[in-house]
């Protein structure tokens, strides 16, 4: 079985940019009605997505925390597209960002469109209880909060949240 297990942090600054290695441009949406998937009606989320000049098809099972059941597969460029275009509820864009920091690689969304001004850091782990390097612009972890989630973000944009949504003084759900 494919396992996924992933921390999520906001940023405390923009040191991160100095250490680019690489970018790729993402663009995802997903097959299942995202309200569904909100509401607890789903057990997995399956989610198309566009990274540079390849495509996948993610099933992910839709549980809070860090660590999750995952699988993908390579598709066509082409019937990525047309899923995107005509079968998804809507889409998340965001350039990744690459960037290695004593050895661990951190994965930089950051968001565009109706996501604009998020940003966030993942590092993917072999196991839950890994210890990771927490450089000076890696801020507060966010991996349980579920507005965080690509899948939340399609019907509730970043731009589109309260002042303390974004702070961190109210949660949603």
């Amino acid at each position: 079985m494919g396992k996924e297990i992933e921390r999520k942090f906001l940023l405390a600054g923009g040191g991160w940019r100095e250490g680019i290695e690489s970018s790729t441009p993402i663009a995802q949406g997903y097959l299942m009605g995202v309200a569904a998937l909100m509401a607890g009606h789903a057990r997995a989320s399956v989610r198309v997505r566009i990274a540079g000049n390849e495509a996948w098809l993610n099933i992910k099972s839709s549980v809070r925390g860090i660590e999750r059941a995952e699988f993908e597969y390579p598709i066509p460029m082409a019937d990525a597209r047309d899923m995107l275009d005509t079968l998804c509820d809507g889409k998340v864009e965001k350039t990744r960002h690459h960037v290695h920091v004593d050895g661990t690689l951190f994965e930089i969304d950051e968001f565009a469109g109706a996501n604009h001004g998020l940003v966030v850091a993942e590092v993917e782990l072999d196991h839950a209880g890994e210890a990771i390097p927490h450089p000076p612009w890696l801020g507060r972890e966010v991996s349980d909060e579920r507005r965080y989630y690509n899948v939340f973000l399609i019907d509730h944009p970043f731009t589109q949240w309260t002042q303390a949504e974004r702070s961190g003084e109210a949660m949603a759900c």
